[in-house]
């Protein structure tokens, strides 16, 4: 017990554990050497449990076994993993310090797993920092333990089948919103936009970050077999994320970029039915009063970004100047000069940009 104890001081500092298994899940990815040993175990049919780092902490914690200190590769591992007991490999995964080790965690750590080696490798990853992998010679399923919470990997096919089901939702959902966007555009610029049309905006947004989030989750899984889905993403979510938080800033009662954050969290955190709520989309932004009818007057920071004259930077400048978008229509034509103080190089061209966009020039 006090060797336990001694290792749990000398073990390293606990991170956030969705950090924690998501570094888990990368170093267990397709492409590379633990997956392909991983691979190699399941193909013949053979169990194993693997504890990587931690290593004070996991040795303290059993007997026995043989010590190896060899370099780790994968095809060391599967022979090793053909022996009963656990492997212990340190964090780097470059050294191979036991095999046949056996493992003798608190049997009062609480599990839900019901086979053994599973239970061993749940309690294991609550007694230490280590990540865990048992793998089902019965089921041929691999786990990845943190903490007590189990993450069983998938084949390339399986995961494929997720993505291209994503990638349709990602490609119909942004098609929707460049429609909603344009069209807010032309309501912004004939000042009369609603909740209701902000609230319908947003919805489509956290649709497509959402999306977004579930395919790069695909994507960590993926590994090297995930470049070119990364790529499809960033064709369809580009910089919608800063346009995202432009459009909350041009609409919330504090335009600040850190409480356009803040909201977004909020939002990304909030059921789908209240998604749609104008109510509450108008309370998040600042606006307990209004109900989905209530006119919304736009800061004009998403549209002045549309503007190829308006550098980076530029577009809070000029609201900063005019209090809003509408007041900048209204001035613009009458006095350009006050734009050349604000730093605009070609007033002319903003306007026709502007007005362009409105229809209301050729």
């Amino acid at each position: 017990m006090e060797g336990t104890e001694r290792a749990f001081e000398a073990s390293e500092p606990v991170q956030d554990f969705k950090e924690r298994m998501r570094s888990a899940i990368r170093q267990t990815a397709p492409g590379t050497s633990l997956r392909h040993a991983l691979d190699m175990i399941i193909a013949g049919h053979l169990g194993a449990l693997i504890c990587i780092g931690d290593t004070d902490a996991v040795l303290a914690t059993g007997d026995d076994g043989f010590c190896l200190d060899i370099s780790f590769t994968a095809n060391r591992l599967f022979e090793l993993s053909k022996m009963d007991g656990a492997i212990v490999v340190d964090k780097g995964l470059t050294q191979i310090l036991r095999a046949n080790y056996h493992l003798n965690p608190d049997p009062s750590l609480p599990t839900s797993e019901t086979g053994m080696r599973h239970r061993t490798a749940a309690r294991m990853s609550l007694l230490t920092n280590a990540m865990v992998i048992s793998v089902s010679e019965r089921r041929q399923v691999v786990t990845v333990y943190i903490d007590g919470r189990g993450h069983s990997l998938r084949s390339v096919s399986e995961i494929m089948s997720s993505v291209n089901q994503l990638l349709v939702s990602l490609q119909s959902t942004r098609t929707q919103l460049d429609r909603a966007l344009l069209r807010l555009t032309t309501l912004e610029l004939d000042n009369y936009v609603t909740l209701s049309d902000i609230t319908e905006t947003i919805y489509l947004f956290e649709v497509l970050m959402t999306a977004a989030d579930e395919l790069d989750n695909l994507i960590l899984e993926l590994g090297t077999k995930g470049k070119t889905i990364a790529m499809q993403r960033e064709e369809f979510i580009g910089d919608m994320s800063d346009v995202y938080t432009l459009l909350i800033r041009d609409y919330a009662n504090d335009s600040s970029e850190e409480n356009a954050l803040a909201i977004r969290a909020t939002l990304h955190e909030t059921a789908n039915d209240k998604l749609r709520s104008s109510k509450r989309v108008g309370a998040l932004l600042g606006f307990d009063e209004h109900n989905e009818d209530s006119i919304m007057h736009s800061l004009g920071l998403r549209t002045l970004s549309n503007v190829s004259v308006v550098r980076k930077g530029m577009a809070d400048k000029i609201v900063d100047e005019y209090g809003s978008l509408q007041q900048l229509l209204d001035d613009i034509e009458q006095n350009p000069a006050r734009l050349d103080r604000v730093g605009v190089e070609n007033p002319s061209i903003l306007a026709d940009s502007l007005y362009r966009m409105w229809g209301k020039r050729a």
